[in-house]
């Protein structure tokens, strides 16, 4: 159990409200992008990054890393923005759950 006083527990209270705001200012639905074979992408995953659903480092200190990824194929394809779905960083439908 986390046990924190006075400052640091307003701190601590603060940062957890400002995460939480950030994720919900995104948009819970799939995007659907044009991904080139043998491409290299970064996929989001802590839900932070503005640049979604690719990665653009505002994950950098809450421990959580950008899921790498290609595909062998270019072609559209519905990636996840909801970060629930089980296809990691394909769309599942979980957003509609």
């Amino acid at each position: 159990m986390l046990s924190l006083q006075g400052r640091d527990q307003e701190y601590f209270v603060t940062y957890i409200i400002a995460f939480d705001l950030t994720i919900m200012k995104t948009e819970f639905k799939p995007i659907e992008l044009d991904l080139e074979a043998g491409k290299t992408y970064l996929w989001c995953q802590c839900g932070r990054s503005k640049n979604q659903p690719f990665c653009d480092n505002s994950h950098i200190g809450t421990g959580i890393s950008p899921k790498v990824f290609t595909v062998n194929i270019s072609r559209k394809m519905w990636l996840c923005v909801c970060k629930k779905t089980k296809n990691v960083p394909y769309c599942d439908g979980s957003h509609l759950k």
